[in-house]
């Protein structure tokens, strides 16, 4: 099991870093990358090639303003793609939002809310708990807990 997370800039670093988190909860091996669909294009083609023959599985993508990058990524491989549209600039995010969610057919890319890449990351391993059945146990068991804690909180809060 393995999950690339690939983001546009330095400055996306404690956005995405909850996908990370959440991935090494699950024991889900990971690899990080800065890379910009517009400066450095031709790296980041190669490093999409690379990570396939590396084993990678899923790609989870982060990007804000114009939010190319998820979609680049998802024009190059067949690679499921989850965009993580992040707030910069002006407009709160909803540039990077509608960037990420409006692509074009036949070049999909799963779209979570604006700055959650901790959603992202749990849809990555709900495509990988697909395949690996020790994964969609510990998927099972964490939200069984969820509920749970839920459960347990809205009774005390009960007056």
């Amino acid at each position: 099991m393995k999950v690339a997370v690939i983001f546009g800039s330095a400055s996306d670093k404690p956005v995405m870093k909850s996908a990370g988190d959440v991935l090494r909860e699950f024991g889900v091996a990971y690899s990080a990358h800065i890379l910009s669909a517009h400066r450095v294009p031709e790296l980041l083609a190669e490093t999409v090639r690379t990570l396939e023959k590396e084993g990678i599985e899923v790609v989870i993508a982060g990007a804000g303003l114009a939010a190319a990058l998820p979609g680049v990524i998802a024009s190059q491989t067949t690679l499921p793609v989850i965009g993580v549209p992040i707030a910069a600039g002006g407009l709160g995010g909803l540039d990077a939002l509608f960037s990420t969610v409006q692509m074009p057919k036949p070049i999909p890319v799963a779209t979570v809310g604006v700055n959650n890449a901790a959603n992202a990351a749990y849809l990555a391993l709900e495509i990988l708990a697909v395949k690996y059945p020790e994964l969609k146990e510990k998927l099972l068991s964490y939200r069984k807990k969820m509920k749970a804690d839920f459960e347990n909180e809205y009774k005390e809060a009960a007056l």
